[in-house]
């Protein structure tokens, strides 16, 4: 690899350009492009909302007929395959750049290697790798689950001085301030989706949105392990399930008969076959409706049903309407008028994480936030599924009644690195990433 002095310089001006648009690409990730001539950008762009157009063909564009020569920094691979739009490697050669810096390779079997030989054979000079664990970071959703058929999973917590998340029987409990609450919104915004299990759901009764001025439109999809479908219709969730989706993941065990002729359970989530890099009808750019539609492959095993566990996650309290219904007429009715809130059922063991993730990936769902509450997050912990922990520490103490936290700074789980802190306030927030 031949790095120059400015190319990491560049990169990372490209990657920061790329997390503009996190979490609202669709399936496709969301890249950063520079053209860079004579030491001055001349064009820049980030994947586009929805995912179409890449990076690639927006920045040369802006760069006209000053890209001819130039430098491009992308920090992925550049596509070579024939999708939705033509391939971003013939657009460069086209445009007659001289140089491509790369960050990371695409681990998308139709493009990795091929993207880099197609410039190449054209006489194009690329080197690859500059800033690659910055790049991979910042496609870390994309890269998992191109990689391992599952989203990219954050688990957050905030967790007082006395090492609790919040106080038995009295719903949400602030414990963070303001600044690290914002922080929080920011995470939210660039995330695929945000996952919650039923006891806070409940107790809670939260919105999961994006509540930044200005920023309402990029909430994410919004999940809760909801196994005897005892979510409250007059929640807060299901009240806005119209505005931003909300899936509810129910047992097997209460599906409806009359939804299928074979007396199985119905699929558990049908597929739009992400691995393809692209989505699979257009949707409005702002939007995280998660389409039934088919592309052409998938996304390796499916989500077939499993054999019902014992539950072991969170089970349901008691709120208006928060009750699990007790017989099949009193589930039908619910269920109705749960779908008919807007509210989309699934069926899929809620505490089979392993079976949930390949399953939520099909959907295009590429990050997935888990941050309530402490038995949901000791699941995935327990189960190896955590990428990535945030783990907010405050000086607030909430005493003898409090939830405590499944962990703190002392224990995190073995095979966590250590990736920096930062202050927000009286808060600290020290992030820690699975080594891979």
């Amino acid at each position: 690899m031949n790095v120059k002095p400015d190319d990491e310089g560049f990169m990372a001006a490209a990657i920061r350009l790329s997390r503009r648009h996190l979490g609202r690409t669709a399936t496709n990730p969301s890249v950063g492009c520079l053209i860079v001539k004579n030491g001055i950008i001349v064009g820049q762009a980030v994947t586009a909302l929805g995912g179409r157009p890449h990076a690639e063909p927006q920045a040369l564009a802006e760069a006209g007929e000053a890209a001819r020569g130039a430098t491009a920094y992308v920090t992925l691979e550049p596509c070579s395959h024939h999708g939705k739009t033509p391939p971003c490697a013939e657009a460069l050669i086209a445009y007659g750049v001289a140089r491509v810096v790369i960050s990371v390779t695409d681990p998308d079997p139709r493009v990795s290697g091929r993207g880099i030989s197609m410039l190449r054979d054209a006489g194009i000079e690329v080197d690859a790798g500059v800033l690659e664990a910055e790049g991979r970071r910042s496609l870390a959703g994309y890269l998992t689950r191109q990689t391992k058929s599952r989203p990219y999973v954050t688990l957050k917590l905030a967790v007082s001085a006395d090492g609790m998340i919040g106080r038995a029987g009295e719903g949400q409990v602030a414990i963070t301030g303001a600044e690290a609450r914002a922080e929080v919104q920011a995470l939210r915004a660039e995330t695929d989706a945000i996952l919650v299990g039923i006891g806070t759901a409940i107790s809670d009764d939260p919105l999961l949105t994006v509540r930044t001025l200005g920023m309402e439109a990029q909430s994410p999809i919004r999940i809760v392990l909801d196994p005897s479908l005892a979510l409250p219709l007059t929640s807060k969730l299901v009240a806005t399930a119209r505005d931003v989706p909300v899936i509810l993941v129910a047992s097997e065990q209460v599906w409806p008969l009359s939804a299928d002729a074979e007396g199985l359970p119905p699929s558990v989530l049908a597929d739009i076959s992400p691995t393809t890099g692209e989505i699979s009808k257009e949707r409005d750019p702002n939007s995280k409706d998660v389409s039934s539609s088919r592309s052409t492959a998938d996304v390796g095993p499916g989500a077939s049903p499993q054999p019902i566990s014992p539950l072991v996650g969170e089970m349901p309290g008691r709120a208006e309407g928060g009750t699990a219904p007790t017989n099949a007429t009193d589930m039908d009715s619910r269920r109705a008028a749960l779908e008919a809130a807007g509210v989309e059922i699934v069926y899929c063991n809620p505490y089979h994480p392993e079976i949930l993730l390949p399953a939520l990936a099909t959907r295009g769902i590429s990050s997935l936030l888990v941050e309530g509450g402490a038995k949901t997050a000791r699941l995935f912990l327990e189960a190896g599924l955590v990428d990535r922990i945030q783990l907010y520490q405050a000086p607030v103490i909430i005493g003898a009644d409090g939830i405590e936290s499944p962990l703190d700074a002392t224990d995190i789980p073995s095979g966590f690195a250590h990736m920096g802190t930062r202050i927000f306030g009286a808060d600290r927030l020290d992030e820690y990433e699975r080594e891979s």
